[in-house]
């Protein structure tokens, strides 16, 4: 499989974007870096003024003594915010003795399309039910058009988290990354007989085009919105020169039961190849602590 761990910023989390982000909605944060490697980390409150440390989809690292090097400075952060353990969620394998955790707050597995095909090519790979689903949109005039009316999408937003049962941000998360990001990403917003029926936020970034929050008015659902929405990002991606796209998370392959399982089933009629990524490693700083944080997430 294809080493996707490579590609220049290939994490948005350990994108400086990302960092200015986190501290413009109230997160504390710190980058480390030394000659091989480097790193985004952001602090998690937790109750009883405890908290932990994440490493969004990172470190990023060239060898294993940087990567030592690196983690001993965080470790000395760590333990002076009286952090419980360090959350390491990188895109690569990491070459530590450490426990894998199943609660990471990224998925493990998503889809990626290889953006160095033709629009043709690209609609050739979907699958059948994919490609009718956009015709079908565009036989109803739904138009796709670029947004900053986050009003409206944080409606839809609601309405779609309440109907499929997830959890949302407040409005101003959605602001502020959209601010944070500039041209880096888009709000796309499809219209229906004047009527806005879904919406999505997406990031492209260096080589790498990211579906981020979707949303849809389930009463149009059968208007397939969504499906030109999520084929107008791919367009702009492959315009904007990037290289791949990145359909953020799906379910497992063979879950029988999964939270993701209703989105990954739209999200996979656009094809793409399944990419599994490893497991994030907690670096425990306070064993007691961490093992009632566990007792608690289960």
């Amino acid at each position: 499989m294809k080493d996707w761990s490579n590609y220049k910023y290939r994490s948005l989390w350990q994108h400086p974007l990302w960092d200015t982000f986190m501290q413009s909605i109230g997160r504390k944060t710190w980058r480390f870096e030394n000659s091989g490697a480097r790193a985004i980390v952001i602090k998690r409150k937790m109750p009883l003024k405890l908290c932990w440390l994440e490493v969004p989809r990172g470190p990023l690292f060239s060898d294993q003594k940087s990567l030592q090097k690196l983690l001993e400075s965080i470790r000395r952060t760590a333990e002076t915010e009286k952090a419980i353990f360090i959350r390491l969620s990188s895109y690569k394998k990491l070459p530590l003795d450490l426990p894998e955790t199943n609660f990471d707050r990224h998925p493990q597995t998503s889809l990626i399309i290889d953006l160095s095909l033709s629009e043709e090519e690209i609609l050739a790979q979907m699958k059948q039910k994919g490609r009718y689903n956009i015709k079908l949109a565009e036989k109803h005039d739904v138009k796709v058009e670029v947004s900053e009316d986050i009003d409206t999408f944080y409606h839809l937003l609601k309405k779609t988290s309440e109907r499929d049962d997830f959890g949302i941000h407040e409005k101003e998360y959605y602001e502020k990354l959209l601010a944070t990001m500039g041209d880096k990403a888009q709000l796309l917003m499809a219209r229906y007989e004047d009527r806005v029926v879904a919406g999505g936020i997406f990031v492209y970034l260096d080589e790498w085009g990211i579906y981020y929050y979707g949303a849809f008015d389930h009463y149009y659902r059968k208007i397939m919105a969504s499906y030109m929405v999520q084929w107008e990002a791919i367009k702009e991606a492959k315009k904007r020169g990037c290289k791949y796209y990145d359909f953020l998370g799906i379910a497992p392959e063979g879950a029988v039961s999964h939270p993701w399982l209703g989105v990954t089933k739209f999200k996979s009629k656009f094809g793409g190849k399944i990419v599994d990524y490893p497991k994030a490693k907690d670096l425990i700083l306070r064993p007691f602590w961490y093992f009632l944080y566990n007792l608690v997430k289960k």
